[in-house]
């Protein structure tokens, strides 16, 4: 289409040079969620030659509410997939693959090699260390984004030899230590801010601009305005042991992070399952359509208070993080059969009703 990028030839820093740059550029995006949907429309507007889309998830109702590429046709479809189709409408004209699976250890080098500059739009922090790791040993640049109810951060590593996310957070937090989004709730317009805030630092490292978020991090504020842009040094020790190893460092207490979950796809009405509600008391939605044993993951729990017998049990909260930390102190106490359930309460409920 012959005026598609006119707005970008227009001005002096991009041209038509530059905008051949963006067109021979590739980009990965991990993560089509909150963070990975307004960065990755943004990036196939822009005319990004190869643009890559990779999550394992399907979109929930719970979704919709920040997750602009989805609607409710889509329920219950791979994010990756739906992404792919929905892009493919707004550009016919760049190359956009879908990988509707996980970032793992075994996998990271060959799609991270295959791409010059990586977006994590992950909400958690195995991925989020396996992509820092790799994009070191592949001289690849990393965009960072996360996400705290009225707040995001931005940050760019890796990028010119320059500080690296390990540079920041040396090693991961414990397990339960950090709430992600799906603990304490977002205001679904600020992923978008923020997904758009990594689609401008990608767009200015393939422009070769010299202003980006290398050892810088921004930190937005929608609640009371503010943006903080907080300096951080390059921290060689962490950097050399990666390159040292010659491959990404395993996370420590990975099964913290991807082992232990089951999703409501995989269940079926005739198991025996023991459902336990990690949430406090007094967070809804209350689930009434299945027999649940409440066990509030702030009071203390023994292993002789749960009687398992042959049924499997399933801890749930809003979604993820407590009920995976619940998971592990179980198998610490010798419990083996004990998953975190991957979608949270809302989605149990309407899976409730269902059967």
């Amino acid at each position: 289409m012959e005026n598609r990028y006119q707005r970008h030839i227009q001005l002096t820093e991009i041209g038509t040079e530059g905008q051949q740059k963006i067109q021979k550029s590739k980009v990965l995006v991990v993560g089509a969620g909150g963070l990975g949907c307004p960065a990755l429309q943004y990036l196939t507007a822009a005319g990004v030659g190869t643009l890559g889309i990779m999550d394992a998830d399907v979109v929930t109702a719970s979704n919709l509410q920040r997750q602009i590429l989805f609607n409710e046709n889509d329920l219950g479809k791979n994010k990756a997939v739906v992404a792919q189709e929905r892009l493919r409408q707004l550009n016919s004209e760049i190359i956009i693959k879908s990988y509707p699976f996980a970032l793992t250890h075994e996998n990271v080098a060959d799609f991270i090699n295959l791409f010059e500059i990586i977006i994590d739009g992950t909400d958690n922090f195995y991925t989020r260390y396996l992509i820092n790791d790799q994009c070191i040993l592949s001289q690849k640049v990393m965009i960072y984004g996360a996400l705290f109810k009225f707040e995001g951060q931005v940050s760019v590593f890796n990028h010119k030899d320059g500080p690296s996310y390990r540079c920041l957070f040396p090693s991961p937090p414990k397990v339960g230590e950090i709430p992600n989004c799906s603990e304490v709730g977002v205001l679904g317009v600020v992923p978008g801010i923020i997904g758009t805030y990594q689609a401008t630092e990608a767009l200015k490292i393939i422009l070769g601009f010299e202003d980006v978020l290398s050892g810088k991090l921004l930190c937005v504020n929608l609640l009371n305005h503010s943006n903080t842009l907080f300096n951080f040094e390059k921290r060689d020790t962490e950097i050399k042991k990666i390159k040292k190893l010659k491959r990404v460092i395993p996370i420590e207490n990975k099964d913290c992070f991807v082992d232990f979950e089951v999703s409501l796809t995989q269940l079926s009405s005739n198991e025996k399952i023991m459902w336990i509600d990690v949430r406090e008391k007094d967070e809804a939605p209350r689930i009434t359509h299945l027999e649940i044993q409440e066990y509030p993951l702030s009071r203390s729990i023994t292993s002789n208070s749960i009687v398992q017998g042959e049924a499997k049990i399933i801890a749930f909260c809003q979604t993820g993080l407590r009920s995976k930390a619940f998971v592990q102190k179980m198998k610490n106490k010798g419990i083996k059969n004990c998953f975190s359930l991957k979608e949270g309460a809302s989605e149990l409920n309407d899976w409730g009703r269902k059967i």
